[in-house]
């Protein structure tokens, strides 16, 4: 008798949510070692140990979890009971950063409380989007038309506005951007998202008028060495970083963009640097792992057991996918430079915690619809069972046995 080969699994996941972990937590270490590499330098120059920015990046890291394995276990319908107390306190928190914020470089986007610090419009990109999925979800359910005149997309707009009078219009931007792709995701009709197509590149333009600076960043991508010791010298720098690292890089530690040529090396320009160091050898990866990424989470959120758990996984995913693709465009030239760093890999805690934070909603969001089919196959097998016992004919009865004399 022949044998049955079990095939093997190719792959450490079982199901969608466990792949995403698994991804997660490889790019966090890709993410650990370019921090290291691009920062040793800059923390010697500030007379702090090598190592410095990378405890930081650890401790971040280490409260990410906390916040991720939080998240993974609590029902992801709870947040949006709790959306309201949440949307108060992070709106508070946006005021309070105006009010009393610590201006760097000419913004104030940064609370201090002695050692730690925190930058509270990260908290708005995953409140825009639960807010954005709970809106959506309500009105996919009733079958309701869906459109952005509503309540709880004024409360995004009013988030959009507090974070854009920072200023920081690349969050700004994600925060409003991503509740409005959301309103595809939900089934908006095509004319309507011509429309929005046309009032966002209108209010884009009004932004860019009303500081001019965001236009000359616009105008100079299509040529930053028009101005390559001004606006263009981030872009030429961050270029010519990519091209040096050629195929196989410059190794390890040995590029030189974060000798003080390429600014923010470590956060918003820190894929530049892995590409100096490691070649397309080792970005190739990096970028396959965000792609595979992106498809586990879409599978979840087609998995997902209901129009909230689909809309707010959906979210997510082009939270953390669209903020890569913003990332490495900008540093390949092909994007405006904007302040939106790269998930996992970019120095920088509130934006790694957050981050994580919304990794483990989605992911309490595929393991809660995979359980909940699971139960719904065994209690559908069961009332088939049943039914199949009511409706099998009475057995004959059998011929009694003559007992035997004794």
């Amino acid at each position: 008798m022949k044998t049955l080969r079990v095939p093997k699994r190719r792959v450490p996941w079982n199901s969608n949510h466990e792949a995403v972990v698994w991804l997660m937590v490889v790019l966090l270490v890709v993410g650990m070692v370019n921090v290291f590499s691009s920062t040793f330098i800059t923390a010697e120059n500030e007379n702090s140990a090598p190592y410095a920015y990378l405890l930081k990046h650890m401790v971040s890291m280490v409260i990410g979890f906390g916040l991720f394995a939080m998240s993974w276990r609590v029902d992801y319908h709870k947040w949006r009971d709790w959306l309201g107390p949440v949307t108060i306190g992070v709106g508070a928190l946006l005021i309070f950063v105006l009010a009393a914020g610590t201006a760097v470089n000419g913004a104030k986007r940064w609370i201090y409380l002695g050692a730690f610090s925190f930058q509270p419009a990260e908290f708005a990109k995953i409140c825009s989007v639960m807010i954005a999925a709970y809106a959506l979800s309500y009105r996919v359910e009733h079958k309701l038309p869906v459109n952005i005149f509503n309540q709880q997309y004024g409360i995004i707009a009013g988030l959009f506005v507090l974070v854009e009078m920072e200023p920081d219009m690349g969050t700004a931007c994600v925060i409003l951007g991503i509740p409005l792709l959301m309103l595809w995701l939900a089934g908006l009709k095509s004319y309507k998202v011509y429309r929005l197509v046309l009032i966002c590149v209108a209010a884009v333009g009004a932004m860019c008028l009303y500081q001019p600076y965001r236009l000359e960043r616009i105008k100079v991508m299509f040529n930053p060495w028009s101005d390559a010791q001004g606006i263009g010298y981030q872009t030429v720098q961050s270029v010519t970083a990519i091209g040096s690292g050629g195929f196989w890089g410059m190794g390890l530690g040995q590029g030189l963009a974060k000798y003080a040529y390429l600014p923010e090396a470590h956060t918003d320009f820190a894929f530049a640097v892995f590409c100096q160091e490691n070649g397309f050898m080792l970005v190739l990866p990096v970028l396959l792992l965000y792609a595979a990424f992106a498809y586990y989470a879409v599978r979840i959120a087609r998995d997902a057991y209901d129009a909230y758990g689909q809309l707010l996984a959906g979210g997510i995913m082009l939270l953390v996918a669209g903020q890569a693709v913003v990332n490495i465009a900008m540093v390949a030239g092909c994007f405006p430079v904007v302040g939106v760093p790269l998930p996992f890999i970019s120095y920088g805690g509130t934006s790694l915690m957050m981050t994580m934070f919304s990794v483990g909603v989605m992911v309490n969001i595929g393991r809660y619809s995979t359980a909940k089919r699971n139960r719904d196959k065994r209690e559908a097998l069961k009332k088939k069972n049943l039914q199949n016992q009511e409706a099998a004919p009475a057995s004959r009865p059998g011929r009694p046995r003559l007992q035997r004399i004794k």
